[in-house]
């Protein structure tokens, strides 16, 4: 039994060592050694092999996806699927599988953000969810009691069509009329009391 479960794969922290972002695959070492048997019989640890082309996971659903950066040497969690996933991943489909491995370290899954206690993020806030850099100088918070919070050195916005804003029934919207036209609807109380035409350069969207 021991002999067997050897050869099964579950999950394994590794560390990143390349990735691309054109087919999100990401080559990982695990982090983790294998025991092995020498040619001269004596148990030995070494490094399991690199693993190859390993799709990595981000957050999506319902035609909406959280994305970001990932840089070699990012650590992750490596998990196995039970059957040869080469027929999907190619296709996108049900289908037979392309071969009969069985959880093999070919068929590997990368989910970043597993991190070792070297690496764990410092002051990571216990009330309010947050998107954040890793050193925790720009973030976007949202709090349980309806605050949200921005901290950032610039902030950019680009709306397409219209851009609104309002504090305590007080503010305007600013509507991007094609060309190099716009229109300012100043607001008090909710009711548009003064609307501005302007003509400037078209947005920068950049």
């Amino acid at each position: 039994m021991d002999s067997h479960q050897a050869g099964i794969w579950t999950a394994i922290p590794a560390i990143i060592q390349s990735f691309n972002a054109a087919a999100q695959t990401c080559a990982a070492q695990p982090a983790i050694q294998g025991r092995f048997r020498d040619q001269n019989g004596n148990l030995v640890y070494s490094n399991l092999p690199l693993l190859l082309d390993c799709p990595v996971i981000f957050p999506s659903g319902g035609g909406y996806s959280l994305t970001f950066p990932i840089n070699a040497g990012d650590e992750c969690l490596v998990i196995f699927a039970s059957r040869c996933i080469d027929a999907w991943w190619q296709q996108g489909t049900i289908g037979k599988p392309l071969e009969l491995r069985m959880h093999d370290l070919s068929d590997g899954f990368a989910l970043p953000g597993c991190r070792s206690k070297p690496r764990a993020i410092s002051n990571i806030s216990t009330t309010a969810l947050q998107l954040r850099t890793d050193d925790g100088a720009t973030f976007i918070q949202i709090a349980p009691n309806g605050q949200v919070k921005i901290s950032a050195k610039d902030v950019k916005v680009h709306a397409a069509n219209s851009y609104a804003w309002d504090i305590y029934g007080y503010g305007q919207k600013i509507t991007y009329n094609g060309g190099v036209s716009y229109t300012i609807d100043n607001y008090v109380n909710t009711a548009v009391v003064t609307t501005v035409n302007h003509n400037i350069n078209q947005p920068d969207a950049t």
